[in-house]
């Protein structure tokens, strides 16, 4: 397996929405091998594809309980609210708070192609939504709670 480098800040294929995946063959096992490989160096929580400079619609994530693995993935149900602070490996020493949904269930295929159902709540479901936005070019930075919002959290952690 290989660490692959991580693309940052302004890059621009960090805009750019990603292609379906087609074909479940060793191109995609390697990809996804190589993913998790730079996602636990970089010590992060999720990774999609497209931040490794490939433009497939491909994601993983663990958030402490195992890899994820999601193929084509796409929220099929959302529920509640969340304010947190998130951040990301293409925007390194950067984060705010975002509003999230509390649950999300995401519909992907698994590395056979086989469609599954996951559900996330908290910081998954905030890792599902985050890292399936990077398929569509879109950074949490697009997504950050009003600035009320923000203030009022900070003087509850103050």
């Amino acid at each position: 397996m290989a660490i692959r480098n991580i693309r940052v800040d302004n890059d621009p294929i960090l805009k750019k929405v990603s292609r379906p995946v087609e074909n479940f063959d060793e191109r995609l096992f390697i990809l996804l091998d190589d993913m998790k490989d730079t996602l636990y160096k970089a010590d992060g929580c999720g990774l999609a594809a497209v931040q490794v400079g490939v433009l497939k619609r491909v994601v993983i994530v663990d958030v402490g309980e195992g890899l994820i693995e999601l193929i084509n993935p796409e929220i099929v149900e959302t529920s509640g609210v969340q304010y947190e602070v998130e951040g990301c490996l293409s925007l390194p020493g950067r984060n705010g708070i975002t509003k999230r949904p509390m649950t999300v269930k995401v519909r992907a295929q698994n590395r056979e192609g086989k469609w599954c159902l996951y559900k996330g709540e908290g910081l998954k479901a905030r890792a599902f939504c985050h890292e399936i936005d990077h398929l569509d070019g879109h950074l949490y930075t697009e997504r950050l709670a009003p600035q009320e919002v923000i203030d009022r959290i900070k003087k509850e952690t103050d």
